[in-house]
């Protein structure tokens, strides 16, 4: 189950809210006379990001819920459940088989040898759900379809200032939406994890 039946009067790590205004800057250069624009959003929904521990004293970290890649439903393991991608896969089962096929010998080996990994490690997929509005996914060779997966990316995390968020228990309850489970939770955790202690290459000479 990805979804909590009974959703509890606290804010948690990975909580579907909605109501929520997000804010960005975009800079042409990193000077005080650069031209800048201020961005701001007002998604349909977003997903608190925030540890459990530290939501509270007026600050919270979200990222809005945006629609999946068309792409992901070009590869057959993926097809049948989105959220796969939010758990360590074979290699093969990675990438659309044209793509796997296509690979040079070497690097399938390289990738096998790798064993179970991540994919696309900055995305998490949140399963189809009634109260996400139904969209439209193009497709090439075959008919479009409609769907209610959404997914977040941790490059797109947005730091908000709110009044009524004193504490996990004391915030605007009718904002809250939906719970993950404690499994799909870790899920979310051990991916935005692995996301951020990824180590550069030169990094790794270095170390050794």
């Amino acid at each position: 189950m990805f979804f909590q039946e009974e959703i509890q009067k606290e804010l948690r790590f990975g909580d579907v809210l909605k109501g929520y205004i997000l804010t960005s800057s975009n800079i042409v250069e990193p000077n005080f006379y650069s031209d800048f624009k201020i961005d701001v959003k007002l998604p349909d929904f977003c997903v608190v990001l925030s540890p459990c521990c530290s939501i509270g004293n007026k600050i919270i970290s979200l990222s809005p819920l945006i629609q999946v890649y068309s792409g992901f439903f070009d590869n057959p393991y993926l097809k049948e459940d989105l959220t796969r991608i939010n758990r360590e896969m074979e290699s093969e089962q990675s990438v659309p088989p044209h793509v796997w096929e296509g690979f040079p010998p070497e690097e399938k080996e390289r990738r096998l040898k790798t064993g179970k990994t991540l994919a696309s490690v900055e995305l998490f997929i949140y399963k189809e759900n009634e109260l996400f509005p139904e969209y439209t996914v193009p497709r090439r060779d075959e008919e479009d379809f409609k769907t209610r997966y959404y997914m977040i990316d941790f490059r797109n995390i947005y730091n908000l200032n709110c009044e009524k968020i004193v504490n996990t228990k004391d915030f605007p309850l009718e904002s809250k939406c939906l719970q993950l489970t404690i499994d799909t939770r870790s899920e979310l955790r051990y991916k935005i994890a692995n996301y951020y202690s990824r180590v550069p290459k030169e990094d790794k000479i270095l170390e050794d």
